[in-house]
């Protein structure tokens, strides 16, 4: 989460909007907003976790308006570009969303990957590939792992 929340804070401009898969208690939502973030919508699969999330929102203070939270996968999610698109949850998981994932993105977006075992950082680089997407900075503490990316420039 730290590594996410470096990533964000380097790629994050005042007014851009934020997407964050997985959102669990919210942290990165919520530091999105404070960093300038004018429209926040999460999504996590857990309600309890939606829930959470936006009870932590509340006490930070983020205006209603800005913030969506839904109890919904990233396939169900509206597809159109995001700014910054944050998921910080396991490779696995990234490896099999990376194609929704690329679908909310434009060449502008810079989605922020992270909870990455060490391990497992060759299936993701190699699912990123298969969409297109390529590495812009890597952030390695321990055993995990935070990838930044784009879409790759088109011929």
């Amino acid at each position: 989460t730290s590594m996410c929340s470096r990533l964000i804070e380097k790629d994050l401009v005042p007014g851009h909007d934020c997407l964050d898969i997985g959102t669990g208690s919210g942290i990165l939502m919520i530091a999105a907003a404070l960093l300038g973030a004018t429209a926040l919508y999460g999504i996590d699969t857990d309600p309890c976790a939606v829930d959470i999330a936006g009870t932590n929102i509340r006490n930070n203070n983020i205006p209603d308006p800005q913030v969506s939270l839904e109890c919904r996968t990233l396939d169900r999610t509206p597809i159109r570009p995001f700014n910054i698109i944050a998921a910080n949850i396991i490779a696995q998981v990234i490896v099999a969303i990376t194609g929704d994932i690329e679908k909310r993105m434009n060449n502008e977006t810079v989605a922020i990957l992270s909870g990455i075992i060490k391990d497992r950082l060759a299936e993701v680089l190699d699912a990123l590939a298969t969409h297109h997407l390529r590495v812009i900075e890597q952030l390695m503490t321990d055993e995990w792992v935070a990838l930044a990316v784009k879409k790759m420039p088109e011929d």
